[in-house]
């Protein structure tokens, strides 16, 4: 895309420079059609573009090109409308693949990979956006590997889950070491130690919550507590995010 640097083009895809890189000097054929939908998203790809481009990888072209960022479409509209008057909250909704459905501003401005159609273990395994980001990362790396196992044990068979498990231990050893620990109980809360580039160390608690209706669907909302630098630093970023008009 004219204007971006690979690293930047690789950013919004999920994946690492690296990886882009490979797949840009055909060094690695065989993306999978997630990395596929990923890179259709961050270059901005018609329709019939991202057809193509999944032919070129080797798969059948999706029914819906834009992938599983349009999964928001299916959120409760009382969910959708507490994102929206949440501007100074970051949340995200993940489904069950760790895929992000929606994200208020608060919660992009907080990590950009926090975007809708961003997968969040390709995000943390496959570049080093999550590592720079969060201080306890091995943490939470541990606890989203323990999500997803916990989602095989239900679905065992699902093929998307299995594509996406098969990926990531092939390129990632670490997650690799993970997956084999078995560990299935995530807790349904924690806290995320931030090193941000605008405000600074930020200390957030986050809770999960289950959406009704939608299995393995989650709404992760951080907050800082009140009277700490964290809610200084917070409230200093949440004023930084622009307007949406």
């Amino acid at each position: 895309m004219p204007g971006l640097r690979r690293e930047e083009l690789a950013g919004l895809a999920g994946i690492s420079p690296e990886y882009y890189t490979r797949l840009e000097q055909g060094r690695d054929r065989n993306p999978s059609p997630e990395i596929l939908a990923a890179l259709a998203r961050a270059l901005r790809l018609d329709p019939a573009a991202t057809r193509h481009l999944h032919r070129l990888g080797g798969h059948l072209p999706p029914d819906d090109p834009a992938g599983p960022g349009d999964a928001a479409g299916r959120l409760p509209a009382g969910l959708r409308q507490l994102l929206t008057v949440w501007d100074d909250v970051p949340a995200v909704v993940q489904n069950a693949y760790l895929d992000v459905l929606a994200a208020t501003p608060a919660a992009t401005a907080l990590a950009p990979f926090y975007r809708p159609g961003v997968n969040l273990l390709r995000a943390a395994f496959l570049g080093d956006s999550v590592r720079r980001r969060y201080r306890n990362a091995p943490e939470l790396l541990a606890r989203a590997v323990a999500s997803l196992r916990a989602f095989a044990d239900r679905v065992p068979d699902d093929p998307r889950l299995g594509a996406l498990r098969d990926e990531l231990t092939a390129a990632s050893p670490q997650f690799r070491t993970l997956w084999e620990r078995y560990e299935v109980s995530p807790p349904p809360g924690g806290t995320v130690e931030i090193d941000h580039p605008s405000v600074g160390p930020l200390s957030l608690e986050y809770q999960r919550f289950a959406v009704p209706g939608l299995a393995g669907t989650l709404l992760v909302v951080h907050t800082a507590v009140p009277g700490t630098p964290s809610e200084a630093a917070l409230d200093r970023l949440v004023r930084e995010v622009p307007a949406e008009s």
